[in-house]
């Protein structure tokens, strides 16, 4: 996109996800970050995008008729900032048809598990409770399903001992600050397209990844 990428974020907590989308896409490789919203006005997420610079919001449920009239009013605003990608970086809320059909193919998710496994809240607690012993992030593209989009980047590490859910989330979030920016990365340089004979399955160009893929 010789244009550059306009992302917008959606956020719902501390923002770490974010502020590794600040650190490592924002301004390089015609990347900008240039809306972040969320349905919780005290996210520490809209301070991170503050101090960065960037136009920030809130969309509390509370504030509109329901969740459809809410999502419609954050499309628009997100629209109105030009916005090309939606990444929701710990959104907690789910995304209607709706919104969706605004931005085809276009609003990710990071998720702590290796989907289809373990996929809407509280997955790592899905994940002790089935005693597995390797965790992982995945990258997807975000459906009107609940994480069932199709997947774009997945990274596992062995955790056999691993009995706390607050421990594992720590040992996650590296991959997820590395998996989700890149995942950026490889949307502004067209490197990924959808298999035409499984459409499900999401390929990277290897000519068109980024050099220091």
């Amino acid at each position: 996109m010789s244009h550059g990428l306009r992302v917008g974020v959606l956020a719902s907590g501390e923002g770490t996800n974010l502020q590794a989308v600040l650190d490592r896409v924002h301004g390089r490789a015609a990347i900008e970050v240039v809306a972040v919203a969320s349905d919780r006005p005290g996210a520490r997420a809209l301070e991170r995008a503050r101090g960065a610079g960037v136009a920030v919001t809130t969309f509390e449920l509370d504030g509109y008729g329901d969740r459809a009239a809410r999502d419609a009013a954050m499309a628009d605003w997100l629209a109105g900032h030009g916005v090309e990608l939606v990444v929701l970086a710990g959104y907690m809320q789910l995304l209607g048809a709706d919104f969706l059909r605004r931005f085809p193919d276009r609003v990710i998710n990071v998720h702590p598990a290796l989907l289809p496994a373990f996929p809407g809240l509280h997955a790592i607690e899905q994940a002790l409770a089935h005693g597995v012993k390797v965790f992982g992030v995945t990258v997807h593209y975000v459906d009107d399903g609940v994480d069932s989009g199709p997947i774009i980047l997945q990274r596992a590490i062995e955790l056999p001992e691993a009995s706390d859910a607050d421990a594992v989330h720590r040992a996650l979030q590296p991959l997820e600050h590395e998996l989700l920016p890149y995942a950026i990365r490889l949307i502004a340089a067209g490197a990924l397209r959808r298999d035409p004979d499984a459409p499900r399955r999401v390929l990277v160009d290897p000519q068109a990844m980024p050099e220091d893929g």
